[in-house]
């Protein structure tokens, strides 16, 4: 005889090990009825009856499955629930599916400033449904990737608002806004997390849901996000063809400003690589006696589109609104006279 807890006797397992295993196996089971029980959750108590175990244990189980198992826990009110989406099924692909899930995985991890292990762990999980000739790929697409700075602030907003979006609960947030409306400062604000939208023109991730402090629906960049807390409280998703319309109007993110109708004159030269790409789904182009295109779409806002103008430089023109006529003649005005010193 040792002391080993492992050891078998007479055939049978040792009493400290079983213990350990029928602990775990209570676990288990505590985290099954949790998430059966959906948003509203169970009380220690409730899951005490339900694993004819006391308050205490059923507590201590309840914190070992944050602790021990790694899944996150919503806790309100004196009831504990697990995410539905905590077990997610396996994810099955056919090959142009996977290839294509690949090509948008590379596009996260280039324009990625940040290195997240969420989207490093995804990655690896994807690299297990692809054909080794594709697979062998996202080894060094992912050494690329980890070489990036880690920023872990960020990393926890994410996986909050990942939750909170998931599951539909309001969060709230300490914002530092970047002023372009007048707001100056850190505010707190409680929001209904409606959207996770990645930007293409600026590679961040924006936050998208109705601001209970403006009563609008506001997007939020979340890097600017200083804090995020998730409250107890539940929204009510809006339709979610409506909120796709919505977004039809914005040029890359921003939704929540005025429709603003914007006229473009682009050079001949450039004018066949303009219309070799849609750029906004509202857009009407008509080739001039000159060769050179007008192009016109109804965006929100000039903010986003005004950088895209900006980037063709001298080869287009801003024939309407006026605003955004005068806003780049002055901007080039400004280039041009720091160019001649």
């Amino acid at each position: 005889m040792t002391d080993n807890d492992d050891e078998v006797v007479e055939g049978d397992i040792n009493p400290r090990r079983k213990a350990k295993q029928d602990r775990t196996a209570r676990i288990v089971k505590v985290l099954s009825i949790l998430q059966a029980h959906g948003k509203l959750g169970l009380t220690a108590q409730q899951v005490g009856d339900r694993t004819s175990t006391s308050k205490r244990t059923a507590y201590r189980d309840i914190i070992a499955i944050e602790d021990v198992l790694g899944f996150p826990l919503n806790k309100g009110g004196g009831r504990y629930s697990v995410s539905a989406e905590t077990f997610l099924p396996p994810l099955r692909l056919t090959l142009p599916e996977a290839t294509s899930v690949f090509i948008a995985a590379r596009l996260a991890t280039r324009f990625a400033d940040t290195y997240d292990p969420n989207l490093y762990s995804a990655f690896l999980a994807l690299q297990r449904t692809l054909p080794k000739s594709l697979g062998k790929h996202v080894v060094p697409a992912l050494t690329q990737y980890a070489s990036h700075p880690t920023d872990a602030k960020l990393n926890e907003h994410f996986e909050k608002l990942a939750q909170a979006w998931a599951e539909q609960r309001i969060v709230e947030i300490t914002y530092a806004p970047a002023g372009y409306d007048g707001d100056h400062g850190p505010a707190r604000r409680r929001v209904h997390t409606y959207l996770l939208e990645p930007s293409m023109q600026t590679h961040a991730l924006y936050l998208i849901g109705h601001d209970e402090t403006k009563n609008a629906i506001r997007t939020f960049k979340v890097e600017r996000i200083l804090d995020v807390s998730l409250t107890p409280q539940y929204f009510v998703a809006p339709n979610a063809d409506l909120l796709a319309r919505s977004l039809r109007d914005a040029w890359d993110i921003i939704s929540d400003q005025k429709l603003v109708h914007v006229d473009l004159r682009f050079i001949p030269g450039v004018a066949a690589r303009v219309a070799e790409t849609v750029w906004h789904p509202s857009e009407q182009r008509e080739t001039e006696a000159d060769g050179s295109l007008r192009w016109r779409a109804a965006v929100s806002g000039t903010k986003e589109i005004r950088l895209w103008i900006l980037g063709w430089g001298d080869e287009v023109e801003v024939v309407a609104p006026q605003e955004l006529r005068d806003d780049i003649a002055r901007t080039h005005a400004r280039a041009a006279k720091r160019y001649e010193a």
